[in-house]
Formats: structure tokens, C-alpha cells, sequence
């Protein structure tokens, strides 16, 4: 399988994303005059309509912008209702907790887990206000202005395209089972004939054009205090959800200076936790320490990389939980140190993950970049498809799941509780080399999207391609233990077999994967040295760029 995309040059500005009217949108602020931070907001308000199975107005987001002059970071998560506790989670599910799940691929793989759908896992939605704090900060036309795309394609319809309407499906058919409730408004929404919209046909959903004017008019205030809080707290309490006015009101985002680390002369930005970004951090500083590896030897440079992102994720799952309640020792997680340890227990063959110890003191992203050299880096999710599957009734979005991201151990510091932010997959990158600005990346996809951050990183600095060829390369996924997954593009490419080989001889349970959805789907956009920008969405899904 090949991905035959060329990269997009673009003398001022650029858009990319994963679904290409929402690119669209981006791009016509931009051409309104509005700035990166605009585009982006404009892009990821699209995305809730024209990508509901990935994300919506009841998820969450984080975002990294570079100004001109340096790097700010928003953390736009919600916490868990005041009423969430341990024993009302192990209580509600008999005491054992759900059947583990892969969301947090391998984080839960044995033991009890959150449930994945129903109430229990709601956090509050961090989305709208999100998209009005980074407009306060940044915006430059009006906050209502960027809502008209969405708003039109909500009312009027619009044709669903391929990728999405795959993922829909298998959505769906996965929605048969729950019964209660709170899910009756799911299929009047999202299945309206019974089933998923297929590709090319006509959706509309105008009762969320009705939530986004809301949302526009009172810059967010109404989903916080007022009408769509009001009804969020009533349905709740009339379907056995925790979630309260109280909740809503009391929520916050929060502004973050990104972490980083160094790998071959460049710096490589992620927010720190509650998200896993430093599973990325710790893998690449881990592999700043190796040489790539010999022409001919190409299959140990990827057994180091999936050694790497094993350690790394071994050690956020360990310690990432919320800051605000529990302190994450990132400075020594990223001291150099620290890593050279973890960079020792890296050997010639495949090892099963173990967390150090160091010195204590359903997802879409998308990526803008303007002319006065503004770039923007965010990703918004309601996690797996539509998350929780519960729909508000009148006002037509799924509310997120994020609260799966929890754990059920008594002593882990990211145990379930009330009013704390769960373990967030969801992560925006940024590029920077010596100070100066490269630009915005993001890999969507769970338990992917370290792994892809550090795949993406490392095709771009040490193999020196554009970003579309960066993103078109074939990649691996490393789920749990000693399992390993690699894309058909790798085993059939150049090399391929003897690559394949090589890696099982080292230990690695490896197999092919047919379903391109498992190896994530990203975008990314680079400042060029002579002015304007190089840009590459993703081809294993409905990747749009777009740039003027």
C-alpha cells in the first residue's frame, strides 16, 4: 500500500487537517485576514461537524502556540464531576471495575478498569472554553466569525467523507449494545436511518448549529451558566449521570509552558501532564543518546525506537496524573542523567517495560501557520468514537470519555476522584532548532500518538524528509508487552522482509497490520528558510492542506 501525496508549499500561510472542508474553513479566515490562531479555531470548530465520530463540542483540547517570539500552551481538559469516587465506580461495576480496555494501550491492560461508555467516564467538556480562551489570548476577528462554517454545514448538511464514514460505521454497529437512558438520543443523531451515514451522503445536524450560535454569542458562557449547562445538569440528573451545574461553573483551562528536550540539535515541545506527551519526551531524549544506525542495519535503529517509546510510556503511565493534585517529577523524568539510565536498559533484544524510578524534587489535530509567522498546533477530542456515546438531547453533541483515562489502583497517583483531570492520550507537538520556530505536528490515535510523535520526529531530523513524506512513511505500533504491529507498507517495502525478520529474531511478536486506522493519522507544517511554509496531511484518511 502506498500513500502518494506531495507535499503542499505555501508562500504565506497553511492549513492542515484531517478532514479537508474543515481545512477549507481554516483557510477562509485566513484569507478574511485572520491569524493562525483564528484558522485554527475556525478548523477545529469545522471538525465537530463535518468529524463527529472523533471528536465535539462536549470533548476536550489542548493547544501549543508560537506567537512570533516564543511558545505558549493551553490545557483546555476537564475534571471529573465532585461526585465521582472510587467506590461509587467499583460499586457501579460490581466491585471488579470494567473489562480492561486498549484505550490506553496497555496503561490498563491487566486488572480493573473505568468503564468506557455510560456516565461514569464524563469529565466536564473543556472544548468551548478552550476555543474562547485561545481567542482572547490570540484572535483577531470576531470570536462569531469563526463559527459560520460549522454553523452552515451543521443546518444545511454535508456530504460525509470516506474515512470518516468508515469510522462512523464501525462506531455504530459498536453502539448496539448499551441500552440505558442516557443513550437514547445517539441514534436519532448519529444513526438517523438506522445506521451510519455512508460516504458522500448527506448529514445534517442542526441541532448543534443551534449549540455553536449559542456557544458563539455568549463566548462559551452558555455551556458553563447557562441554557446548554442548565439542560446538561437536568439530563444528568434525570439519567443517573454525576455531572452538575456546579461542575460546569467551576471549570477552568489553563495556561502551561511547554516541555522539552533536545534530540540532534533540535528541541521537541509537548504540554506537560496531564497528558503524554512526556511519553514522547522521554522516548526521543532516550534516543538522542544512539547513532541512527548503519545503512545496513536499519532494523536495529527501529528495535531501539520501539525500546525507547516502551520506556518511555512505562514511565507515564507511572506518574502522569493531574499536576494540580498530585506533583509529576518532570524535570527529573528529563534530566539527562535519568535518561542515560534508561537509555542502558535498552538492549539487542525486546524487553517488557518496566517503570524507573527518578530523582524526586477518537482524536483529530490540526496545524496552522500565517504570514507574520503565527503557528498553531491543536488537537480536540471526545475520545475512542463519540466517547461516552451519551448525546444531550436538543442540542446534538456527544459528550467525551475521558474519565477511562483514569485508574482503579487505590495508591496510583492518577486514581479516579473527584474534580481531578484524568491521563489525556491526546498531545500537540511542536518543532523547534535552536530557539528558531520549525513548526507545529501532531500524530491522533490513542496509544499512537507518542509513538507517531517520535516516528514523525525522527523521519524528519535524521532521515530529512519534507513533512507529507515524513508522514507517508510506513510505520509501527507497539501496543502492550513484546506485541508489535508494523504497517504492510515495512514489510513489503525495500527491505522489508529482512527488517521483519530481524525484529522477530530479536524478540518482537510481530505482525502485519491491514487496517491503516491502528498507525494513527497526522499532520504537520514546517517554516521554510526562504519565507513561507512546506505542509503534509495525512493519506490513510480524508487528510485536507490547504495554503495561500
Amino acid at each position: 500500500m502506498t500513500y502518494p501525496r506531495q507535499p503542499l508549499f505555501a508562500p504565506h500561510a497553511a492549513v492542515a487537517t484531517s478532514q479537508p472542508l474543515a481545512a477549507a474553513a481554516g483557510l477562509a479566515v485566513l484569507r478574511r485576514g485572520g491569524n493562525a490562531v483564528d484558522a485554527a479555531l475556525a478548523t477545529a470548530i469545522t471538525l465537530t461537524v463535518v468529524q463527529p465520530p472523533s471528536n465535539d463540542i462536549g470533548g476536550d483540547l489542548f493547544a501549543i502556540v508560537w506567537d512570533g517570539q516564543r511558545l505558549h500552551g493551553l490545557n483546555a481538559s476537564g475534571r471529573s464531576p465532585a461526585g465521582l469516587t472510587r467506590d461509587l465506580v467499583l460499586a457501579a461495576t460490581g466491585g471488579r471495575g470494567a473489562e480492561p480496555t486498549d484505550a490506553l494501550g496497555g496503561a490498563q491492560a491487566t486488572g480493573r478498569a473505568m468503564p468506557a461508555r455510560g456516565w461514569l467516564p464524563v469529565t466536564v467538556p473543556g472544548v468551548p472554553a478552550g476555543w474562547r480562551d485561545l481567542h482572547d489570548r490570540f484572535g483577531s476577528v470576531p470570536f462569531a466569525d469563526l463559527f459560520v462554517d460549522a454553523v452552515g454545514y451543521a443546518e444545511q448538511g454535508h456530504p460525509v467523507s470516506t474515512g470518516t464514514a468508515a469510522t462512523w460505521a464501525r462506531a455504530v454497529a459498536g453502539h448496539a449494545e448499551p441500552t440505558g437512558t442516557e443513550y437514547a438520543e445517539f441514534g436519532r443523531i448519529f444513526a438517523p436511518r438506522g445506521r451510519a451515514p455512508r460516504a458522500g451522503e448527506r448529514w445534517r445536524n442542526p441541532d448543534a448549529a443551534r449549540t455553536l450560535r449559542l456557544i458563539a454569542q455568549s463566548r462559551a458562557e452558555d455551556f458553563y451558566r447557562g441554557r446548554i449547562a442548565s439542560a446538561l445538569a437536568d439530563h444528568a440528573a434525570r439519567t443517573g449521570g454525576l455531572l452538575t451545574a456546579d461542575d460546569l461553573a467551576s471549570h477552568t483551562s489553563t495556561w502551561v509552558d511547554p516541555v522539552s528536550v533536545r534530540y540532534r540539535g533540535h528541541e521537541v515541545w509537548e504540554l506537560p501532564p496531564n497528558g503524554q506527551g512526556l511519553a514522547a519526551l522521554l522516548a526521543l531524549g532516550i534516543l538522542d543518546g544512539f547513532e541512527p544506525g548503519e545503512p545496513g542495519e536499519p532494523a536495529r535503529w527501529t528495535h531501539r525506537q520501539i525500546e525507547a517509546v516502551k520506556l518511555g510510556f512505562a514511565d507515564a503511565h507511572a506518574h502522569v496524573a493531574d499536576p494540580d493534585r498530585t506533583p509529576v517529577p518532570v524535570a527529573a523524568l528529563l534530566a539527562p542523567g535519568y535518561l542515560a539510565r534508561r537509555r542502558e536498559a535498552i538492549t539487542e533484544a525486546a524487553a517488557d517495560p518496566v517503570a524507573g524510578e527518578p530523582e524526586r524534587g477518537g482524536t483529530v489535530y490540526l496545524c496552522t501557520a500565517d504570514d507574520g509567522g503565527m503557528m498553531v498546533s491543536l488537537i480536540q477530542s471526545t475520545y475512542l468514537a463519540f466517547g461516552s456515546h451519551v448525546v444531550l438531547p436538543g442540542y446534538g453533541f456527544a459528550l467525551q470519555n475521558r474519565g477511562l483515562g483514569f485508574r482503579l489502583d487505590a495508591g496510583h497517583p492518577n486514581v479516579v476522584g473527584p474534580g481531578k483531570r484524568p491521563y489525556h492520550t491526546i498531545i500537540p507537538g511542536f518543532l523547534t532548532r535552536q530557539g528558531a520556530p520549525v513548526g507545529p505536528f501532531g500524530v491522533m490515535g490513542g496509544h499512537m500518538q507518542p509513538q507517531g510523535h517520535v516516528q514523525l520526529i525522527t523521519a524528519t531530523v535524521d532521515a530529512g524528509l519534507d513533512p507529507q513524506a515524513a508522514l507517508d512513511a510506513p510505520r509501527w505500533y507497539w501496543h502492550a508487552g513484546r506485541a508489535l504491529l508494523v504497517e504492510e507498507q515495512l514489510a513489503s517495502g525495500p527491505g522489508g522482509a529482512g527488517i521483519v525478520a530481524d525484529l522477530r529474531s530479536r524478540g518482537h511478536q510481530l505482525a502485519v497490520a491491514p487496517e491503516p486506522a491502528v498507525f494513527g493519522y497526522g499532520q504537520a507544517i514546517w517554516r521554510r528558510a526562504e519565507g513561507g511554509y512546506v505542509a503534509g496531511s495525512e493519506s490513510r484518511v480524508d487528510g485536507g492542506v490547504a495554503g495561500c
